[in-house]
């Protein structure tokens, strides 16, 4: 047999795991650049996906307000265009409004238009509803392909992905959760051996509706702000978590 042709199945499987690895695992730098950790160890971006979300997105931002903590949220089109005035909000309290597609497709099977067409028809509104475009993007599910992240950063978007995902979103007792988000304090405590840090992905809305259930979330949240903060942890936007920390 053709030793070339001995060699194509293990070529083709090394190419499938090479483009898996590049479209799913967070810190991925194939398809090209993200933002996936902070620029300091003690540096910490709560992000929230799948808003806005009249069920939750409230109590959310009064409760980050209890704690001065500045998080990211990446929007829904769709639902900004159902609920602008809650987007408004979102910013107005002081947070940064992040684009994550018109729909929530999974944007690893669409084509160039297509992921632009997500893409720019949430800027479009979040402008509408916002009065600016968003600066930043998360991919739905984190998945890529090789003109996703090329395509936001033509809009004028950062990707960003996380270092951390505990699942928020599965039907587990908010107990599980909590105990799911320890690892951002095992990391504080560590972060003399660290010279970044956690870029959390959590969730204050459920994509394929408005009003989702993420209760789960909320008291995770409030067992972990404090002690977090107690911690010397500091809550940081996407932005100011690529910042240069200071010396």
């Amino acid at each position: 047999m053709n030793p070339v042709l001995i060699g194509l199945p293990t070529t083709a499987a090394l190419v499938a795991a090479a483009t898996s690895y590049g479209a799913v695992h967070p810190r991925s730098q194939l398809f090209g650049a993200t933002i996936c950790r902070t620029a300091a160890p003690l540096h910490l971006a709560l992000t929230f996906d799948d808003g806005p979300n009249p069920a939750v997105t409230p109590q959310l931002l009064d409760l980050l307000d209890r704690y001065s903590a500045r998080a990211t949220f990446f929007m829904i089109g769709r639902f900004v265009r159902e609920r602008p005035e809650l987007a408004r909000e979102v910013a107005i309290r002081g947070h940064l409004v992040g684009n994550h597609t018109q729909t929530h497709p999974n944007l690893f099977w669409l084509t160039p238009r297509g992921v632009r067409n997500e893409l720019q028809q949430c800027q479009t509104s979040l402008q509408d509803a916002v009065g600016t475009t968003a600066k930043v993007f998360r991919p739905p599910f984190g998945f890529r392909n090789p003109w996703v992240v090329s395509t936001a950063r033509n809009l004028g978007m950062q990707t960003c992905l996380w270092t951390a995902i505990p699942g928020d979103w599965r039907e587990k007792p908010a107990e599980w959760l909590t105990e799911r988000m320890r690892l951002v304090a095992d990391n504080a405590q560590d972060a003399a051996q660290r010279v970044s840090g956690d870029v959390l992905c959590l969730h204050d809305g459920a994509h394929r509706q408005l009003n989702g259930n993420r209760s789960r979330t909320l008291k995770a949240l409030e067992y972990w702000l404090p002690r977090w903060r107690d911690l010397g942890l500091k809550f940081v936007t996407i932005a100011e978590a690529v910042r240069t920390p200071a010396n």
